[in-house]
């Protein structure tokens, strides 16, 4: 067996496919996924490329070829030849390295929760209005630590996502990025008597949009039997009307998502700042 490493271009992408002949079906959103890095300079070199068996045939690395053949982009890559057929029924077995990995081995807290609190804020940030699942929600560990160093914020917002999910039900998710975009947009707003009144409840006459998010959650928590993953993008838009009407000093009983319902912007500042006793 021979390994070297080679700039494989579109060209020799499409050639090298053609050497295709008796592999796994290509998934589509892999190679969009693999492409996206591509494109957006994310691309690494690492012992993982391209394998080519003892007569020639690609064994392993079609989507990594599509991807290039895709972004249209030249890229490093360890290009393996001679390689037992026998190893095909071994390779891409392992655990591939998830977002929750990547924080964790860059030293930080609560990776998990960390992960998808970025991976949404992303999504809300760059596409609020399409689902949080499926291949197009995707987002790859670079984008999750690029996400990390443009809003350093988002740690502090864990902490207050994590008591109210405690508290009502929400997801960490939706709370984390609700209080980090609310915080981050209306910085002269103090936030306490918000979280204050949807963790507690205490005190808060019906109508109160602290008091309707609160029992929502609750309510929706006591009715469904295990969470999807789009969740967090339906509790995030009832934070959002929630906390707008709350700024607002509107009163709301009900807090329901329609049919195509857009995600709110956060309300600017057009009035006097909330307080504890306002809702």
């Amino acid at each position: 067996m021979h390994m070297e490493v080679l700039d494989v271009s579109p060209q020799l992408a499409t050639e090298w496919l053609t050497r295709n002949t008796n592999n796994r079906p290509l998934s589509k959103s892999t190679v969009q996924q693999l492409a996206g890095r591509i494109q957006r300079g994310e691309w690494q070199l690492t012992h993982q490329g391209i394998a080519f068996d003892e007569d020639g045939t690609l064994i392993d690395g079609q989507h990594r070829l599509a991807a290039i053949v895709k972004a249209g982009i030249t890229v490093p890559m360890t290009v393996a030849r001679g390689v037992p057929r026998t190893a095909f029924t071994v390779m891409d077995t392992g655990r591939k390295r998830t977002g929750r990995d990547a924080l964790a081995l860059a030293g930080e807290a609560n990776a998990t929760h960390l992960a998808a609190a970025l991976r949404g804020l992303h999504l809300y940030l760059h596409a609020p209005n399409s689902a949080w699942s499926g291949g197009a929600s995707v987002t790859s560990n670079d984008q999750l630590l690029e996400m990390l160093g443009k809003h350093p914020g988002i740690r502090d917002a864990l902490h207050h996502g994590i008591a109210l999910n405690r508290a009502c039900r929400i997801t960490v998710t939706a709370a984390t990025i609700g209080w980090y975009v609310t915080a981050d947009a209306r910085p002269d707003i103090d936030q306490s008597p918000w979280e204050d009144g949807v963790v507690t409840g205490a005190r808060l006459e019906p109508g109160d949009p602290r008091l309707t998010l609160r029992n929502t959650m609750l309510s929706l928590a006591a009715g469904r039997t295990h969470r999807r993953r789009d969740d967090s993008r339906e509790h995030l838009l009832y934070y959002l009307k929630a906390w707008n009407a709350w700024v607002e000093g509107r009163s709301i009983k009900l807090l329901r998502r329609s049919p195509n319902e857009t995600m709110p912007r956060i309300t600017a500042h057009t009035g006097p700042v909330p307080t504890d006793g306002q809702g």
